[in-house]
């Protein structure tokens, strides 16, 4: 149980979850994670039979990690301390656990909430929204990813990963399960009333940005590959257009200005995808993101040699035909060039993607460098090497 001053409502929670693990039969504690609580909370929680961890960092997801990594069992049950949740339901979740799930979720809409158990912005809007932008992204089939109640195996919480010290730990905790090709479940859950008297610890829009800023920024397809996909695609579909000189297309004269947006949407097109590139590179090991195939191409295939040849040939070929326009221009005694400003354009563009390019190969030849096991990696390439020598 995540606790900050929840000195009215901790009393029934252990006890309710002391009455759970007796109806199921099983050895179990309670753990109070408290975090800074400057009521009476952790004297209760001592004297109702839980076990208090105190966690200085604040935050939900920081207090939750402190509990979790604190317990001694192996399934593992979380949820509220404010009596929203009955704790003494929690043979439910781990009936399912011993089915074979690895998480299980709570499902607040199915389960029923009650009048005043969640605000209207919340219940019609918030929570429907972000969840369903959630499935989309992750493709993941759960009806209410912010539920605060749920289980999993200990064992396997490690390998989630979860980093996150606020209210989008919840997310986290769901998207990285999923990704690492966790067993998933939902069962239906009650939501009561907050019984607290005072405020609630939740903020609707700054808790409810920080769920999303989670969402979007993790899903690098989404932000990085399409759009940045998109823009190249169109801008080197102009030059390729526009690159021997002006065109005119159903009466409409496509000149200068047009391939100036065509450089403009390539350059930005392939400056997004190389941050999607870093991103998907970033992901695959830093927060336990099972890779897919792209991904796994992309990692297998890639060397900062294959870039910096990539690289120098585009800057050399963006070079090249410079020159060719500047001899030219001597030809002509140094006369008008009018007629080669769309291949000077186009030249320069090709130029920057090169020069690009090659320094984006040299970040990321760090970033798959500085992956956890790496070094394993390299000794056994090695080791194959010399085998196949």
């Amino acid at each position: 149980m995540p606790c900050l001053n929840e000195e009215e409502t901790l009393g029934p929670c252990v006890a309710k979850a002391l009455q759970g693990l007796a109806a199921i039969g099983v050895e179990g504690e309670v753990i109070v994670a408290d975090n800074g609580s400057t009521d009476r909370s952790a004297e209760i929680a001592l004297a109702c039979g839980a076990r208090v961890v105190h966690e200085p960092r604040k935050g939900y997801g920081a207090a939750l990690s402190a509990g979790i990594r604190a317990a001694k069992g192996e399934i593992v049950v979380m949820a509220d301390a404010d009596d929203s949740y009955d704790w003494s339901l929690l043979g439910d979740f781990v009936r399912k656990i011993d089915e074979g799930y690895d998480l299980v979720m709570g499902n607040r809409f199915k389960g029923g909430i009650h009048p005043g158990a969640m605000p209207r912005l919340h219940r019609y809007l918030g929570n429907p929204v972000l969840s369903a932008v959630t499935r989309h992204l992750y493709g993941i089939p759960i009806g209410d990813f912010h539920c605060g109640m749920r289980a999993f195996r200990r064992s396997v919480f490690e390998s989630m990963n979860v980093r996150s010290p606020g209210m989008e730990f919840a997310t986290e905790m769901v998207v990285n399960a999923s990704q690492r090709g966790l067993r998933i479940a939902e069962i239906p859950t009650p939501l009561y009333p907050d019984k607290r008297s005072g405020p609630p610890h939740l903020r609707s829009f700054r808790d409810g940005w920080r769920h999303l800023r989670f969402i979007v920024t993790y899903a690098p397809d989404v932000l990085y590959m399409i759009p940045g996909a998109l823009m190249f695609l169109l801008g080197l579909l102009g030059m390729l257009l526009l690159g021997g000189g002006p065109v005119s297309v159903g009466g409409i004269r496509f000149g200068i200005h047009y391939l100036a947006l065509a450089s403009m949407l390539t350059l930005t097109g392939a400056n997004v995808l190389g941050f999607g590139v870093l991103a998907k590179s970033i992901a695959a090991w830093r927060y336990a993101l099972a890779r897919n195939p792209a991904t796994n191409w992309l990692i297998g295939a890639f060397s900062l040699e294959r870039g910096l040849a990539v690289g120098i040939i585009l800057a050399a070929a963006g070079i090249l035909v410079d020159v060719g326009i500047l001899w030219e221009w001597l030809e002509r005694g140094r006369g008008s060039m009018e007629d080669t400003v769309h291949t000077a354009f186009v030249a320069t563009t090709v130029f920057v993607l090169g020069v690009n390019t090659a320094f984006g190969a040299f970040l990321l030849n760090m970033v798959l460098n500085e992956r956890p096991g790496n070094d394993d990696e390299e000794a056994q390439a090695a080791t194959d090497r010399t085998a196949g020598q």
